[in-house]
């Protein structure tokens, strides 16, 4: 028979070999996340740089949007530390109660017995040692003695760590009372920061509405965001041709069966027309609160998370088989280029951005460039 030596050494190298083979498929997958997000930040910046040199104004408008983006993100941030510090003091104030209590009650203690000591005498011992009784019964009184000094001196130890908790906890208490004060001042500025972004998002959007206030510069305007998002779709599609999503379920298996984003009231429906005839909705816009959560229809991963004009702050998830899934119009968004989403997972949340006049959810599936009715693929709403 071999040693058991001999029988495990090559279990133990075999394991190591997938281990390191698992190490360095991990560090290919991870190159080519960042390949993919450099190709497509490289291709963003080559459509705002397109956009911006077409109409100032609508780049205006993406910094104005992404800034307002960036300030309620923080503010919600904030919001929750707040919360978090709140909770801790209030928790070092009823330690500091509860302790103060304790301490009340030794020192009363502590108080009588030494009362008691002080009527009895300081010679106490001693009268006992020279009073000549039975030594049983004198061993049996220096004992009391004894232990009722122990006792006085773990009170005494007592009281002493109920001072030194108490100390340290109003430090703390302290210490989270001038972090709120630091997290209120932020907050202050954070919110005028949101203010003055959101004057400016008015002016422009003033100026927008002004200069497309006939419906030809309305329609040709449009029909130039459109474009972009055209683009946007064909070189994403080639960019991921080189990453292939294949899942053994696959999106297509779905339709007829998948949850709607979000629970809205529907504003416009796929196939409508937008200003006139010559241009129609690719998807349907959902009017909903601002801050609801928006959420992923299927697995994927996330191909695009950014401003487009038009759209406002979109995400984009890649399905496989050539599907894709838009969300825009977001107050903000939850993932970034390269993320991977489950069914249900928060990935934005409902907002006007793109110069929106309601707070809505604009979606729409794509198959390559050619948009699908939404209709035909999602019937479940959303909670069921």
């Amino acid at each position: 028979m071999k040693p058991l030596s001999m029988l495990i050494l090559p279990l133990l190298l075999a394991a190591s070999a997938l281990s390191a083979q698992d190490g360095e498929l991990a560090k290919i997958k991870e190159q080519e996340l960042e390949e993919v997000r450099d190709r497509i930040s490289a291709l963003k910046a080559s459509m705002d740089k397109s956009a911006a040199s077409r109409d100032q104004v609508t780049a205006q408008l993406q910094a104005a949007e992404v800034q307002i983006s960036e300030q309620r993100i923080r503010l919600q941030e904030l919001e929750r530390e707040r919360n978090y510090s709140t909770r801790r003091k209030a928790e070092f104030d009823a330690r500091i109660d509860q302790h103060q209590l304790e301490l009340s009650n030794e020192s009363r203690e502590l108080a009588g017995q030494v009362r008691a000591a002080y009527m009895s005498g300081g010679q106490e011992r001693f009268r006992l040692l020279l009073s000549q009784r039975d030594p049983a019964t004198l061993g049996r009184l220096l004992s009391y003695y004894r232990y009722l000094n122990d006792y006085r001196a773990g009170n005494i130890e007592v009281v002493n760590g109920h001072l030194t908790e108490l100390e340290m906890l109003r430090s703390q208490a302290a210490a989270e009372e001038a972090r709120l004060t630091g997290l209120a001042n932020e907050r202050y500025t954070e919110l005028t920061k949101l203010n003055a972004a959101q004057e400016s998002r008015r002016s422009l959007l003033a100026s927008l509405q002004g200069r497309i206030a006939s419906e030809s510069k309305e329609i040709e305007q449009l029909a130039a965001q459109e474009k972009d998002l055209a683009r946007l779709i064909d070189e994403l599609t080639s960019i991921l041709s080189d990453y292939p999503i294949s899942s053994e379920d696959p999106f297509s298996a779905h339709k007829g069966r998948l949850t709607w984003p979000v629970a809205g009231t529907l504003l416009h429906d796929f196939g409508q027309p937008r200003v006139s005839d010559r241009l129609k909705w690719n998807g349907v816009v959902l009017a909903a609160p601002r801050g609801r959560e928006v959420r992923a229809v299927y697995h994927g991963r996330v191909v695009f998370s950014d401003w487009l004009a038009g759209l406002g702050l979109l995400v984009i998830v890649e399905h496989g088989e050539g599907y894709m899934t838009l969300y825009g119009y977001n107050e903000s968004t939850m993932k970034n280029a390269g993320d991977w989403v489950a069914p249900g997972d928060v990935i934005a949340t409902v907002g006007d951005s793109g110069g929106q006049a309601l707070s809505a959810l604009y979606f729409e599936i794509r198959r390559g460039t050619a948009p699908l009715n939404p209709r035909e693929w999602i019937t479940r709403r959303p909670g069921n």
